[in-house]
């Protein structure tokens, strides 16, 4: 019989191999870099809340949320005496009550938005979520995403990807079915003009930092060009979202 799933089977799962963990540790190792000392971050899709915690411990402020309520229960848990000293806050709910509003979540302006682990993967649509990012973040205000990349060679033995490999090219993005709903994977441009016209996609980093581009990220702020070249050995790529200053 197949394991039941909760947050805590989620956690085991995401710390049991050692490429998951190097995965986030770079992907923490990168918010520390971009990340103004001090600033107020937005965790979305925070999960268990490994993430929002890590970044609390080194001086920031962390508000978070996540639509799953057994992740809450566990970060809420795993987060409780932060939440106690008001350097971490959780908010919950459905997703299209957080898209339609305008509460910033925190109550404190936000400056980076992060989100690690595939959040984006599991949405259908995204220019929402980013034009909901846009109304409760700081002018200059930064997004960076960990995500699938639809460019691993990795996945190259599965039979999906082969079955949807003319859709990325055709289209930039194809959807395979997850545990909890259908997985979009997108191209570089696909990401660039979802998050238009309130995000502009301006760098991407490898997900591992032994690979070339992982230092100083790739600048896509013109175009992705052959950028999907050097994202081929990693299952993730972390995206630089810069916002605009106005909105069509």
């Amino acid at each position: 019989m197949a394991e039941k799933y909760t947050a805590a089977t989620y956690v085991a799962a995401i710390t049991a191999g050692e490429a998951d963990r190097r995965a986030r540790k770079a992907f923490q190792d990168l918010v520390l870099r971009i990340a103004t000392p001090g600033a107020v971050l937005f965790d979305f899709g925070a999960g268990p809340g490994l993430d929002a915690r890590f970044y609390a411990e080194h001086g920031f402020t962390v508000a978070a949320y996540d639509v799953d309520p057994q992740m809450q229960q566990y970060f809420h848990a795993h987060c409780l005496d932060l939440i106690r000293q008001e350097r971490v806050t959780l908010a919950g709910g459905a997703y299209p009550e957080f898209v339609a509003s305008d509460t910033v979540p925190g109550g404190h302006p936000i400056e980076l938005v992060t989100s690690n682990f595939a959040p984006l993967n599991l949405i259908e649509d995204l220019q929402p979520l980013f034009a909901r990012l846009h109304r409760i973040t700081t002018p200059g205000a930064a997004v960076l995403a960990s995500v699938l990349s639809p460019y691993f060679l990795g996945d190259m033995k599965y039979g999906w990807w082969w079955r949807n490999a003319f859709n990325l090219w055709r289209a930039g993005r194809y959807s395979v079915a997850g545990a909890k709903g259908p997985i979009v994977r997108r191209s570089l441009a696909a990401f660039a003009r979802a998050s238009q016209p309130h995000f502009r996609l301006e760098r991407v980093f490898p997900g591992a930092p032994s690979l070339p581009g992982y230092a100083h990220g790739i600048d896509v702020s013109q175009g992705g060009g052959r950028a999907w070249v050097q994202l081929t050995k990693a299952q993730y790529m972390f995206l630089l979202f810069r916002k605009c200053a106005r909105t069509a």
